[in-house]
C-alpha cells in the first residue's frame, strides 16, 4: 500500500524542510484579531514574538480545510491510497477531527496516532513512522511502537508572564494577581495522561526553583541517558541556557538540544516561557532486527 505522511506546522518545522524528508506538512493558522496568517508560511516564530513584545494577544487555529482537501486530493491523484498522520495533539486542537473529515470527503483511507502533545515529539514520531515503513515495518506495528514513546513523553511548561494567560483566558484575573503578588510560578504540563491538555503539575517560588523542581520531576520519572531532552524557550534564551545547564548537569548522557517554543503554544504560555519536552528514544537498529 501507497502511504503518504502527513503532520502539520506544530512540528516547528516549515513544509519544505520536511519535504525534503517526503514528509508533507499543512500550516496551523496565527491569527490576530483582523486576519489569519498560516503558521511558519506568512508568520515566521520571529515575528509571532516581536508581535507579542509589542502587546499584541496573537490565537491560533487548525489549518484551513480546504488546504487539508487540497493536499489530501493531490495524494490521491499520485497514487496514495493511504494518509497516515501525527498532528498536533486533539486536546489542544481539532486538527485530527479535520483530517479524518478532509481523507473521507476526498475518499483517501485514514489512519493516524495522537501525541498527546506537539513539537519535537511530533516531529520524531512522524519521520519514525515513515522510516519503520520504508524498513517494512507493519502499520499496526509501526502504531505500537510509537504508542511506546508517547508513554515516556512529558512536556512541562514554565510560564514567566501570568497576566498573558490571564488575558488569554487561561488563567483567572486572582489566581494572575496573587500569582504575581507572591511570585508564584505554575508548573504546568502536557502529557498523555492530561489527555494533552495543559495542567498543573507544582507551584513554586522563583524562576530557578522551579526549574530545580522540573529536573527532580524528570528524575523521579525515570529519565536518563537513553532520553531525548529538548528545551524550547519563548524569546528568551538566555534562560533556556540556564535551564539546559541545569538538565545537562543532571542527565549528561541524554541527547539536549535547544529550540523556539512553537507558535501554537508560545502564543497561549506567553513570552519568556521555558519548556522541556522529553521522550525515550527507540532503537531502530533493534525494531529492524
Amino acid at each position: 500500500m501507497k502511504i503518504a505522511f502527513v503532520t502539520d506546522s506544530g512540528t516547528g518545522k516549515d513544509i519544505a524542510a520536511l519535504q525534503k524528508d517526503g514528509i508533507y506538512s499543512i500550516p496551523l493558522q496565527v491569527s490576530d484579531g483582523k486576519a489569519s496568517y498560516q503558521d511558519l508560511e506568512e508568520m515566521g516564530l520571529d515575528e509571532v514574538y516581536a508581535r507579542m513584545a509589542q502587546g499584541e494577544l496573537l490565537t491560533t487555529s487548525l489549518p484551513s480545510v480546504g488546504r487539508i482537501e487540497e493536499l489530501f486530493a493531490h495524494l490521491r491523484e499520485q497514487g496514495y491510497e493511504m494518509v497516515f498522520a501525527v498532528p498536533i495533539c486533539a486536546g489542544l486542537s481539532g486538527t485530527i477531527n479535520a483530517m479524518r473529515m478532509c481523507a473521507e470527503s476526498v475518499g483517501i483511507a485514514f489512519d493516524f496516532v495522537d501525541c498527546h502533545v506537539t513539537a519535537v515529539v511530533q516531529e520524531y514520531l512522524i519521520q519514525t513512522a515513515k522510516y519503520l515503513h520504508e524498513a517494512q515495518v507493519g502499520l499496526e506495528r509501526v502504531k505500537e511502537l510509537l504508542i511506546q514513546v508517547i508513554h515516556t513523553t512529558n512536556t512541562l511548561l514554565l510560564p514567566s508572564d501570568l497576566q498573558h494567560l490571564k488575558r488569554g483566558g487561561r488563567l483567572t484575573p486572582l489566581a494572575a494577581t496573587l500569582g504575581g503578588l507572591l511570585k508564584i510560578k505554575p508548573i504546568l504540563q502536557i502529557n498523555e495522561q492530561t489527555n494533552g491538555k495543559i495542567d498543573v503539575l507544582d507551584k513554586v517560588r522563583t524562576m530557578h526553583r522551579a526549574m530545580d523542581r522540573m529536573v527532580e520531576h524528570m528524575k523521579a520519572q525515570g529519565v536518563d541517558e537513553t532520553y531525548d531532552i529538548t528545551v524550547a524557550h519563548a524569546d528568551d534564551a538566555l534562560e533556556g541556557q540556564v535551564l539546559q545547564d541545569k538538565l545537562k548537569q543532571a542527565f549528561p548522557n541524554a541527547s539536549h538540544h535547544m529550540i523556539q517554543l512553537v507558535s501554537v503554544v508560545g502564543v497561549h504560555t506567553g513570552r519568556g516561557c521555558q519548556a522541556i519536552q522529553y521522550f525515550k528514544r527507540l532503537d531502530l537498529a533493534a525494531v529492524k532486527g
